[in-house]
């Protein structure tokens, strides 16, 4: 059974920086993509970055050159670190992980509040 357990959200000022974690159980990254996506209030979730089972990256276009995903095996987590933060990142933050053949993400975390002040 796959667990995620986001952590690191918090306050930060515009421009500021934070970086969430995903700590996961369950599975192994080799045979995994691993997401974040983002649901600001009253939107829809949307993916924000990826690591694909063979270490690709991808990224939303408004977060490239800004966020950054990796990941570490010996702790089993899923890092995303966000610089230069803008009001619109504020969001609820999911990490996600899905099966390498599956087309949908299926495993969610429980979220992590980002709020940037302007």
């Amino acid at each position: 059974q796959v667990q995620l357990v986001e952590s690191g959200g918090g306050l930060v000022q515009t421009g500021g920086s934070l970086r969430l974690s995903c700590e996961a159980s369950g599975l192994t990254f080799g045979n995994y993509d691993m997401g974040w996506f983002r649901q600001a209030p009253g939107k829809e979730r949307k993916f924000v970055a990826e690591m694909t089972w063979t270490f690709r990256t991808n990224y939303q276009e408004s977060v490239k050159g800004r966020f950054t995903i990796s990941l570490d095996n010996a702790k089993n987590t899923v890092y995303l670190q966000m610089n230069t933060l803008t009001a619109e990142d504020t969001a609820v933050y999911y990490c996600a992980a899905r099966y390498r053949f599956n087309r949908e993400y299926s495993s969610w975390g429980q979220g992590t509040q980002v709020t940037v002040a302007s």
